[in-house]
């Protein structure tokens, strides 16, 4: 696991915002287990969920979850489950060398090749939508107004059946992530030209683990896409402080 010094910077801010008042839940993946494990505790400010739900500053409700309880794969095929990863980050990896080619052929833009494959592949396509539609139903069975998840790291956001669900993707390939505006509006962001700017290095990746967090989410890795200042925007602007 990679593991660089400014991702200590991100987990100190968001433990000092947590220190100040701000409420910080976070939900676990199914790459998360021994975190799962302590649900329900608080670990000093930081409380370990397995859900939330999550009241916008304009009064909608969201269901917080991360997602794979709604992965029949997941939940029926575990080693299907194990290969998805393997081939994941497989095309992860030969993401980062195939960036740098663009770069050195100044062919401007971001390209995924993951991404790629999610949207040309027919029986992916379709696990999504099927995923996004058991994720919706489920909202609209409690009486939400919305759901934020993960899991599949598929970045949207959209209207199911009267429900407004977003997914925030991931922090390895798609640079997507999850804001609430001051006025309670929830935005998939994309940081794809910074991605852009990541050094190609040796193809070591972190795991794919992209637990979801009540009102905190992560911040990029300042080593790796130059530019981003983990101490401001997402961190400081985006995110509602009790009160204000």
């Amino acid at each position: 696991v990679q593991w660089a010094p400014s991702h200590n910077t991100v987990v100190q801010k968001v433990l000092r915002r947590a220190h100040h008042g701000d409420t910080v839940i976070l939900v676990p993946g199914n790459h998360d287990e021994a975190l799962r494990e302590h649900a329900g505790t608080a670990f000093g400010d930081i409380r370990v969920e397995l859900e939330w739900v999550h009241t916008a500053a304009d009064g909608k409700r969201y269901l917080l979850v991360h997602g794979d309880q709604f992965d029949q794969v997941t939940l029926h095929h575990r080693w299907l489950a194990v290969l998805g990863d393997i081939g994941y980050n497989t095309l992860v990896r030969a993401n980062l060398w195939l960036s740098r080619l663009r770069r050195l052929l100044r062919i401007p833009g971001y390209w995924s090749l993951a991404g790629y494959a999610k949207r040309k592949v027919k029986t992916a396509v379709g696990f999504i939508f099927d995923f996004e539609d058991s994720v919706a139903r489920e909202t609209r069975n409690r009486q939400l107004d919305g759901v934020v998840c993960g899991h599949i790291h598929w970045a949207t956001e959209r209207e199911i059946g009267g429900v407004r669900y977003l997914n925030c993707g991931d922090w390895v390939d798609s640079c997507s992530a999850i804001v609430e505006h001051h006025d309670g509006r929830m935005e998939v962001i994309h940081w794809t030209e910074a991605a852009v700017a990541q050094p190609v290095r040796s193809p070591q990746i972190p795991a794919a683990n992209d637990a979801v967090a009540a009102r905190v989410l992560p911040a990029p890795d300042t080593s790796a896409r130059p530019g981003w200042d983990a101490g401001a925007g997402l961190l400081d602007s985006e995110l509602r402080r009790p009160g204000r």
